[in-house]
């Protein structure tokens, strides 16, 4: 493809090879979201896709494109795991075989299924901590060894590929006789956006394009405040799908062109859809794929009477993960809070906490001494789960009358990070 922006003509060229080899997935109405948020709401499910995620549009478009003597050689790739299962899905079809580099903190889920798409066509490599390290690898390794690198979003062909899921959804929107307001989807190195964007303004363009980002890794953001890509310190990397340090040229570029709005969320409120999602909808989403509805939320004043559309861009949801983003939901919705107490070391010191601190509804979840020491006093990491977030403010004073000196962790992110 040659250079320039991406636009519908090119994204219905990758429709018609991609058709056969992908899945259609549905645009379903979604009762329960609509309600809440007095909009018609919208979910483009490709987490129903072949691989669990829209992954696998970009990867087969941009392999096929290869001319037969580099398909040949292999393919290298880089990927927190639904860019690998695509590519791992594909070569195993094409009968090609592939080098997919993942960072060490990939979910084991999410490596297991690159295994099981790929079969004995691929080969794994954890290396580094964040994409960015393992794609720095690949790129090396892919040159050494005369093999092609599959960008997992900075390529045109990616990009085509990735908006045909737009091209499915406003067609079918059409045929259901919705016109969209407004089009959610998340945004890691901006693969997605871009391909969404470029089909939906080249075909609706009154239709707003908001591109959704972790608020611990928000790449383009720093990329417009910055007219260009600019790899940031670092990044929370919970929303691994979504946890890239800098976004591309070409996918910035597109972005510029076609994104009306970027919107942050907090990964709390990420964990708290994905738990609402599965509990009201029934539906497994993995913490990137569950951004574009954690954004409703943010922008619910815009969206009263509009009808918008959610790309649900994943599904591969570690189950081992679950409690971990119980956690962090319960966190977000202020219902669970961690303390560092000093306890008189005494018989009866806790019972005297619980009758004097603790409301009737509230629990303690956890209770730790960090150190022991032969003093009155002795420091406890104590977790209080509360059943209503305005209790809170009663809980501090008593808290306070029973240890002047005690700390909230909430307030301290380094003790929080240490001690929780």
């Amino acid at each position: 493809m040659k250079l320039g922006l991406v636009t519908d003509h090119e994204v219905r060229q990758a429709y018609q090879l991609l058709k056969k080899q992908v899945s259609h997935t549905p645009l379903q109405y979604d009762r329960y979201l609509s309600e809440k948020y007095g909009a018609t709401i919208l979910l483009k499910r490709e987490d129903l896709q072949k691989v669990r995620s829209f992954k696998l549009r970009g990867a087969y478009y941009a392999i096929k494109q290869l001319p037969t003597e580099q398909l040949a050689k292999g393919v290298v790739c880089a990927s927190a795991g639904n860019h690998a299962q695509g590519v791992a899905y594909t070569c195993q079809e094409l009968g090609t075989k592939a080098v997919i580099f993942m960072p060490t903190t990939t979910p084991q889920q999410k490596i297991s299924q690159v295994r099981f798409f790929g079969g004995k066509q691929v080969v794994i490599q954890l290396v580094g901590d964040t994409f960015d390290q393992s794609a720095e690898a690949a790129r090396e390794y892919a040159e050494k060894n005369l093999m092609t690198f599959i960008d997992p979003f900075n390529d045109l062909d990616i990009i085509a590929g990735q908006g045909t899921l737009a091209l499915e959804m406003m067609t079918d929107a059409q045929a259901e006789g919705y016109q969209p307001d407004y089009v959610l989807a998340a945004i890691g190195g901006g693969g997605l956006i871009s391909g969404v964007g470029a089909y939906v303004k080249g075909t609706s363009p009154a239709t707003k394009i908001i591109g959704v980002e972790p608020a611990g890794a928000m790449s383009m953001q720093a990329a417009f405040d910055h007219a260009g890509p600019v790899m940031l310190q670092q990044v929370e990397k919970f929303v691994d799908g979504a946890a890239v340090k800098e976004v591309g040229d070409i996918t910035y570029a597109h972005a510029q062109a076609y994104v009306d709005q970027l919107v942050a969320v907090d990964e709390g409120l990420v964990c708290t859809t994905i738990l609402e999602l599965y509990g009201k909808q029934a539906i497994v989403c993995e913490p990137a794929g569950a951004l574009s509805v954690a954004a409703l939320e943010v922008i619910a004043d815009d969206i009263k009477g509009k009808t918008v559309i959610c790309v649900i861009s994943g599904g591969n949801n570690d189950i081992s993960r679950m409690a971990e983003i119980e956690e962090r939901s319960l966190v977000y919705e202020g219902l669970q809070h961690y303390f560092v107490v000093n306890f008189p070391q005494r018989p009866g010191a806790l019972k005297e906490f619980v009758s004097e601190v603790l409301g009737s509804n509230d629990d303690i979840t956890r209770f730790e001494y960090t150190k022991k020491i032969n003093r009155g006093t002795g420091p406890v990491v104590i977790g209080i789960l509360l059943k209503d977030p305005n209790e809170l403010e009663q809980l501090l004073a008593n808290l306070a009358a029973f240890d002047p000196e005690f700390i909230n962790l909430q307030d301290n992110a380094s003790l929080y990070t240490l001690l929780v």
